[in-house]
């Protein structure tokens, strides 16, 4: 897939929002430095957050934040790729299905009792997933929210005709190249060796342990990392805790076993 700006026109850019908290769609407008310079090669044709005039597709890229979470929104998703040449995964909701995954672990039919008078019934909640459950991605940006210099990059090698490269390493990686100290050696539940690197291990260069925000990196031994943090006296009640936060609904979690 090549975008190339022409003469014939800008790329034509949608930016869309699904169950989510608009932060990462937020991180786009804060671009405050670079935004005027990428409205002046891109069109933003539908970004409801950010304008009360929208188009509908066909769009050259998508970007969606939120998990999906009704009936409604997989066939807007559907719909959304059908319209569009490349769609981008906006965040760890788009990516997992994000923190409103947790429920998934629940008893959705008993929290309904609980909060309505009547049975609920009408109340459209489905399991909290990923875009990819539903639809093809073609990009996964991950990060509660995202990293503005990502979007930037994304965007960049859309421009010039390349496909965005991921991240293929750990934030331990990130965190040992800026030489921050070891928060998992000081027996901290530090999630940066089984998380995706891309965020320049921005929680540990303020001393706060590593979240797991963007999600497990592809090639963790997540059970030796289990084994270690019960080594340092981690609870499993902590542990699991950890590892169902942001992305408890990715492949590599959803079933996992800390026991």
């Amino acid at each position: 897939m090549i975008f190339l700006v022409s003469d014939k026109g800008k790329l034509k850019v949608a930016i869309l929002g699904l169950t989510c908290c608009g932060g990462c769609q937020l991180e786009i407008l804060n671009l405050e430095p670079v935004l005027l310079d990428l409205v002046e090669v891109i069109e933003l044709v539908n970004f409801p957050e950010a304008q009360s005039e929208n188009k509908d597709g066909p769009y050259d890229v998508a970007f969606v934040e939120g998990s999906v979470t009704t009936r409604e929104e997989i066939e807007r998703i559907k719909n959304i790729r059908k319209e569009s040449k490349f769609l981008v995964a906006l965040g760890t909701c788009a990516c997992y299905g994000g923190v409103q995954s947790i429920r998934n672990f629940g008893d959705v039919e008993e929290a309904r009792k609980q909060v309505y008078d009547d049975d609920g019934s009408h109340i459209d909640a489905l399991p909290a997933t990923g875009l990819d459950e539903h639809v093809n991605v073609d990009y996964y940006m991950r990060g509660c929210p995202v990293d503005r210099s990502e979007i930037v990059d994304v965007l960049t090698s859309l421009l010039i005709g390349k496909t965005p490269e991921p991240k293929h390493y750990s934030v331990c990686v990130e965190c040992k190249l800026a030489e921050y100290a070891c928060l998992l050696n000081e027996g901290k539940l530090c999630m940066g060796p089984v998380t995706n690197a891309g965020c320049k291990a921005r929680c540990p260069a303020v001393s706060v342990p590593c979240d797991g925000c963007r999600g497990p990196y592809d090639q963790a031994n997540l059970e030796s990392f289990i084994e270690i943090l019960k080594e340092k006296k981690i609870s499993v009640e902590d542990i699991l805790r950890k590892f169902r936060m942001y992305t408890s609904w990715a492949p590599q979690y959803r079933n996992l076993k800390v026991i």
